[in-house]
């Protein structure tokens, strides 16, 4: 069996658990691992056994026997470089979403890997979700008929939102509707989207970072299927779970209804009152097993990796994804549908919003 050495580059909440995912994979050799944080990085140490362990992520890359690299790293705005230089170091690449903050970015990743003819992905850890995985299916073997439409209506609880929207400031779409539009787009191939109208609503998370609590936005695809996918981060304080999830897809043949709200595991307790646990989008390690999604999407980059097979993801359907959610921020902002693939207004009217937002950022 072929085994190979791996690092985890940022070992937070995503990357701890693809740390731990991989620690105890037959596949890994050796394990690396890199964190800025050197309490954090004793912690997953201690979890991992890691061959090596460092607050440094360019002696990662400097190591020529690690072939396959997870980028876990925050604020978001770290993605792009540290991608950057462990493609130019010859290393295989998971970067978690977003794939970049600028196009150009993405496009210079997408142009690396295949110029060096290495595997890149972005984590959308949602197709690794059975429900996501039983849609496409149903839509792909003919049961739902002609899809019509498309609906997801994505709630992240207040406290995970504040702890997202305060790191960085982007989006209810770029940073959660992301993974409804790629799913999505996925289920629907080989449909495009071709024009996005987008609209938010600001409350509790506008002192937070500025963003809204909420956006919902409306992509028409190129053969006339409608998607509509909500996205926020405000559930109040007393709500039992992380994220909860209602997917609708109706078909000229058939309507499949999706609840992936978690509320079928129900803890209560005398000191915490209800809770619905494993109810996180990463998902998380439960004795031996792992409920949820990151785990499996972390083996199965590494498979590809060792088996040369294609990924689940590929980095050009990730920057289309980009291109949706900026175009549903640049729609929400000024009112109107925006046409994709972006044209150079739309994306000159995107430099003037992301310089604005930078400067009310900064007083």
């Amino acid at each position: 069996m072929k085994q190979v050495e791996v690092a985890v580059i940022g070992t937070g909440w995503c990357g701890g658990i693809r740390a731990e995912t991989l620690s105890r994979s037959a596949l890994v050799d050796k394990l690396h691992i890199c964190e800025i944080r050197p309490e954090r990085l004793e912690e997953v140490k201690a979890l991992t056994n890691p061959a090596t362990a460092t607050t440094d992520y360019k002696e990662i890359l400097d190591n020529p026997n690690i072939s396959v690299v997870y980028i876990s790293t925050t604020p978001e705005s770290t993605h792009y470089p540290i991608a950057r230089d462990a493609l130019r170091a010859g290393k295989h690449v998971l970067l978690e979403k977003p794939i970049a903050m600028e196009f150009f970015e993405a496009d210079e990743l997408i142009k690396l890997s295949r110029d060096n003819n290495l595997k890149f992905t972005i984590g959308y850890s949602q197709r690794f979700n059975t429900k996501v995985a039983y849609a496409r299916k149903k839509i792909a073997d003919g049961t739902l008929g002609k899809v019509v439409n498309v609906m997801v209506s994505r709630h992240l609880s207040r406290a995970l939102g504040k702890k997202i929207a305060s790191r960085v400031r982007l989006s209810p779409a770029a940073m959660e509707s992301t993974h409804d539009l790629d799913f999505v787009f996925w289920m629907l191939e080989p449909a495009k989207p071709v024009r996005i109208y987008s609209q938010g609503s600001y409350g509790f998370m506008k002192d937070i970072n500025g963003s809204y609590d909420t956006m919902w936005t409306t992509v028409t695809m190129d053969n006339g299927m409608v998607v509509v996918i909500g996205g926020g981060w405000n559930l109040p304080p007393s709500y039992p779970n992380y994220c909860a999830t209602w997917i609708e897809i109706t078909g000229t043949e058939g309507q499949l209804f999706l609840d992936d709200s978690q509320r079928d595991n129900w803890l209560n307790t005398v000191s915490e009152g209800t809770m619905f646990p494993m109810s996180t989008m990463p998902g998380e390690q439960v004795d031996h097993v792992f409920a949820g999604q990151m785990g499996p999407e972390t083996i199965h980059f590494l498979e590809c990796c060792i088996k040369d097979e294609p990924v689940m993801v590929a980095p050009e359907h990730a920057k289309m994804v980009m291109e949706a959610y900026r175009a549903a921020d640049l729609s929400a902002e000024i009112g109107e549908p925006i046409d994709l693939p972006l044209g150079n207004h739309a994306i000159a009217q995107l430099a003037d919003l992301m310089e604005a937002n930078k400067r009310a950022a900064q007083k």
